[in-house]
């Protein structure tokens, strides 16, 4: 792996977060520290506060002191879990400038009129809703608010790759995502606030109907 100039064991929760969108790791399965270390060429002390991070947003879990897992999905968890993030951008929504919005309403209306289409992989479909959420949340002057978003996030990471291979709902994800930048360049904050909402519940159904305990 790459060394950067951050701290390493943030280096090794990103390339962790990665391995696990690659579907690199199961839920549920065991870390082997040793093993792990030695694949990213790292010691097992930043490897072990990185893991220990990610316990702490809930993609890992203590394994009763005898390591870590990654944390099993469960249907609950995940209605939970869109249920924060949901309120939680919706709030970061409504502390952002009003007139910001509405300047920012017709790039976001263009991001998501380019959606990928039905065929395009699940990382780059992602990766589009990714830049999608950051730039809808970036007049936003809550820090703290922003990093809590971030980590809750990352505790939805794992439920990620179960989304490979449907098609159906990506139109309607598009779709969701032009009505909130509609209404922010109409200057209408509550319905784009609704309209967030309401794309965070019909997501969550979406992914729910995949989901078993």
């Amino acid at each position: 792996m790459p060394i950067e100039r951050r701290p390493l064991r943030e280096q090794i929760r990103d390339e962790l977060l990665r391995k696990l969108d690659r579907g690199d790791f199961a839920a549920g399965t065991d870390i082997n520290e040793v093993a792990l270390a030695s694949e990213l060429g790292v010691s097992r002390t930043p490897l072990r506060e990185a893991l220990i991070t990610l316990a702490g947003e809930g993609v890992l879990e203590s394994n009763q002191g005898r390591g870590f897992r990654f944390a099993p999905v469960s249907r609950k968890e995940f209605r939970e879990l869109c249920e924060i993030v949901g309120a939680l951008e919706s709030l970061a929504l409504q502390l952002s400038d009003p007139d910001y919005l509405r300047r920012l309403g017709p790039k976001l209306l263009r991001l998501a009129r380019d959606f990928p289409d039905q065929v395009a992989e699940q990382q780059e479909i992602e990766r589009h809703d990714d830049e999608w959420h950051d730039l809808l949340l970036s007049g936003c002057p809550n820090e703290r608010l922003l990093d809590l978003l971030t980590s809750v996030k990352a505790g939805m990471r794992r439920y990620a790759h179960l989304q490979a291979g449907d098609d159906a709902p990506l139109e309607r994800e598009a779709a969701e995502h032009c009505r909130i930048a509609e209404a922010l360049e109409q200057g209408d904050l509550p319905a784009a606030t609704a309209a967030l909402r309401d794309n965070w519940v019909n997501g969550m159904e979406r992914m729910m109907s995949r989901l078993t305990e």
